[in-house]
């Protein structure tokens, strides 16, 4: 017996092994922060290493991600992420915001391509990846997804279903997702990334399309195969107001966890995740000084 034990024990210390070293910090602010690291398990307020986050994410069907769309250190992470969970389990599916269902195709042929060793020269073209989600920053993850064997899929919205939804708002089913609790907190959240700028007219279209891209990537997320990752923005991977939701709504059983990325100083609650990853924060910019010059 004490001889198995020290085999398990030489197992999972070389599991530990395995993982590569955590990136470098590339954003500028919040260097000095006592917390800047850290990772905490938000239900008991225990701070956890990054092998013991691996090995409890490892554990469940469902992992989503939330991150900052703009903060290049989160996609570093991802990119680590992703190759920690290879080592420790055999990934089932990548699903991510980033890619519409219109260019679901296009990864297809891109993920064969790679597959057989054939690489592309001008990937983004190939894929027909948009203008707003930075390549840079991308690039690497959408890269090494490509490179493996589990599908990627596309878990938005193309262009044509949002502006269907927004000229014409379809009724969302279940009762967690059309609840007060969730419906307000998302109005005032589109009311603040728009800078106040957007009549009262347009919130419920903008909410309705909030909303629908949100239950796209449940519906994807309990489609794919498991275990699955979903990379989101923060507010889609939110268990009070986004995907987990419609989860909920969608009778989903699947085990999940979520873990937001999230600047030093910008506080999450076990109430939006289960895991919070704090980082380095990006320079503050004035994008409403921006709108309203627009």
């Amino acid at each position: 017996m004490r001889l198995g034990l020290l085999i398990c024990i030489g197992l999972l210390a070389g599991c530990q092994a395995a993982l590569a070293p955590l990136p470098d910090w590339q954003s500028p602010q919040g260097r000095d922060a006592s917390n800047l690291g850290q990772i905490e398990d938000l239900r008991s307020g225990r701070t956890l290493t990054a092998t013991e986050l691996v090995e409890r994410l490892s554990a469940v069907d469902q992992v989503l991600v939330g991150e900052q769309h703009d903060n290049p250190d989160h996609h570093a992470l991802e990119l680590w992420l992703l190759r920690a969970l290879a080592s420790q389990r055999k990934q089932g599916s990548v699903l991510m915001e980033m890619l519409t269902s219109g260019q679901q195709q296009a990864v297809d042929q891109a993920q064969a391509a790679s597959g057989e060793g054939q690489p592309i020269a001008d990937l983004p073209k190939a894929l027909g990846w948009q203008d707003g989600w930075d390549w840079s920053m991308y690039g690497p993850i959408v890269r090494y997804a490509l490179a493996q064997p589990a599908p990627v899929l596309a878990a938005n919205l193309n262009r044509d279903e949002m502006m269907q939804i927004y000229r014409k708002q379809p009724q969302l089913s279940g009762s967690a997702s059309s609840s007060a609790a969730v419906r307000e907190p998302l109005l005032e959240q589109i009311r603040e990334s728009h800078c106040g700028l957007l009549p009262d007219s347009q919130l419920p279209a903008m909410l309705a399309v909030q909303q629908q891209r949100d239950r796209r990537m449940a519906v994807g997320l309990q489609q794919a195969d498991k275990p699955a990752i979903l990379l989101a923005g923060a507010f889609h991977a939110r268990r009070d107001l986004g995907v987990p939701v419609h989860l909920r709504d969608l009778g989903d059983t699947a085990t999940s966890a979520v873990l937001i990325f999230s600047e030093v100083g910008k506080a999450v609650s076990a109430e939006q995740a289960d895991y919070v990853w704090y980082t380095a924060a990006v320079e503050d910019k004035d994008y409403c000084a921006e709108m309203r010059k627009r």
